[in-house]
């Protein structure tokens, strides 16, 4: 396995860090794209493990960390608060947009993909869908505990948020309090209907597998469900009582048969529609 890291600089001055693998070999002409969620990073978990099995299936694979995701450089601890207080999803979707120019118009990988598709976790999720249904260049789309809608907070809270300016998230993990500035709210309720997801899946043409687990208690398998209803070319995996990181940890530990499933669903997607 060939795993190289890269650092890349968009023209906003936002730092992207990210890592390639591929097989041994003549370049693969096919690449894969893979988005971490809210408060995950591109190391955490299950991600290193998944990213090498894609790439062991024949594919290039791209991870990497959203500028404002709070990750510093040394690419595991959340070193960067203020950045992850500034965040906007307007912002992590052009990011993902903007990895993929890299991806196909770049020098990011050794050889330009024909085929390429996208993967991602949860919020990320909800992110792939967007730029998939913004791109017409993705050729397969897989999300995984992905999130049909970005708005998640009450009337209440955010009514407090605007009070204070910001809120704060518990990092169940590290124990750290995530501070959120009312900036992120702010760009949502002016982008509704750049950042609707339902809206956005319903506009993907691309074969697409959405893999849930019905034991996920973060994001509800019946968000899955709702994805699924307006796809018009989707294929939905459960996972029987798998939860929202199909009982992956971090540190990793090891693959789980849950991770087990919803890789072999994935590794055949992309195999067939990359591939193929």
């Amino acid at each position: 396995m060939i795993h190289t890291r890269f650092t890349r600089v968009r023209g906003s001055g936002d730092v992207i860090r990210g890592d390639v693998r591929l097989a041994e070999g003549p370049p693969p002409r096919s690449a894969v794209l893979v988005v971490h969620g809210f408060k995950g990073f591109k190391d955490w978990g299950f991600f290193p493990h998944a990213c090498a099995r894609i790439a062991a299936d024949g594919h290039a694979v791209v991870s990497f960390n959203l500028s404002h995701n709070g990750i510093g450089p040394d690419l595991e601890t959340f070193s960067e608060l203020e950045l992850f207080a500034q965040n906007t999803l307007s912002l992590e979707l052009d990011e993902v947009l903007w990895m993929l120019d890299q991806l196909l118009d770049e020098d990011l990988v050794p050889r330009r993909p024909e085929r390429v598709g996208v993967l991602g976790h949860s919020r990320g999720g909800g992110q792939a869908i967007l730029a998939a249904g913004e791109d017409s260049r993705v050729d397969a789309l897989a999300t995984w505990a992905a999130v049909a809608d970005f708005d998640r907070w009450t009337e209440d809270a955010k009514a407090r948020w605007r009070d204070d300016g910001r809120t704060w998230v518990l990092n169940s993990r590290t124990g750290q309090q995530m501070p959120l500035d009312v900036g992120l709210l702010d760009d949502f309720e002016t982008n509704r209907d750049r950042l609707d997801v339902g809206t956005a899946a319903a506009r993907i043409g691309c074969p697409w597998l959405i893999v849930h687990g019905t034991g996920d208690v973060t994001v509800p398998a019946d968000e899955a469900r709702s994805l699924a209803r307006v796809a018009r070319s989707g294929e939905l995996v459960l996972i029987d009582g798998a939860g929202h990181t199909f009982e992956a940890r971090h540190p990793v530990e090891g693959s789980t048969p849950a991770l087990d499933r919803a890789l072999a669903a994935t590794l055949a997607h992309f195999g067939g529609h990359l591939r193929g």
